[in-house]
């Protein structure tokens, strides 16, 4: 077991503890369809992840068990089927909704990551992988899980945000246009760190 007093080790177990404990409440809610949600979106994310590392995209530097696996597996069967969990569970009903709602999430993820790439060893990407093959995928990822979600998952177990919170002035429109204008604004920042400082 790979631990040390490092931001690796710290960012890996406090995101797995929390993954863990988010995903177990909301499986109990209906513990056969968010379950099998669960488990359907972790195999799919460990397989996506193995065929990106085989074609040599990206590498897990750190990893809690190196010696297990050459993905952080801890990670990609907790916080990724988490994401699809709580997607699935608080979308809006309507598409026109769901995507600011989406783009929220994606954006949250994609800018940890980024952060992740630049500055620690829990991954690092390959030429010719960047980060909008990143964000991408995110999005590939999560609108097909919400489809499939929407076939496994009854709408009595879901509970939707109600997308009227989501309108011109009201908290939810701040909050998902607070979240876009800093992520955007923070990549912004960060690709010019990349290129003022290409060699890290």
């Amino acid at each position: 077991m790979n631990i040390g007093w490092n931001i690796e080790t710290y960012v890996s177990i406090v995101t797995l503890v929390l993954s863990v404990i988010c995903s177990i409440v909301i499986i109990k809610i209906d513990w056969k369809k968010y379950g099998f949600l669960y488990l359907l979106s972790a195999i799919v994310g460990v397989i996506l992840c193995y065929i990106f590392i085989y074609l040599g995209l990206y590498t897990f530097p750190y990893r809690l068990f190196p010696s297990i696996s050459k993905i952080p597996f801890t990670a990609i069967l907790t916080i990724f089927p988490l994401c699809v969990l709580l997607g699935v569970r608080y979308s809006p009903k309507s598409w026109s909704w769901k995507i600011p709602f989406y783009w929220t999430m994606v954006h949250i993820g994609m800018f940890s990551e980024a952060w992740a790439e630049h500055s620690t060893q829990l991954i690092k990407y390959n030429s010719p992988w960047d980060t909008w093959d990143s964000y991408t995928w995110w999005w590939i990822y999560l609108l097909v899980f919400e489809w499939v979600g929407g076939l496994i998952v009854s709408q009595e177990s879901r509970k939707p945000i109600d997308q009227e919170l989501l309108r011109y002035g009201k908290l939810g429109w701040f909050i998902v246009h607070f979240i876009l204008i800093c992520t955007i604004f923070l990549a912004g920042v960060y690709m010019q760190t990349l290129l003022l400082n290409p060699k890290r």
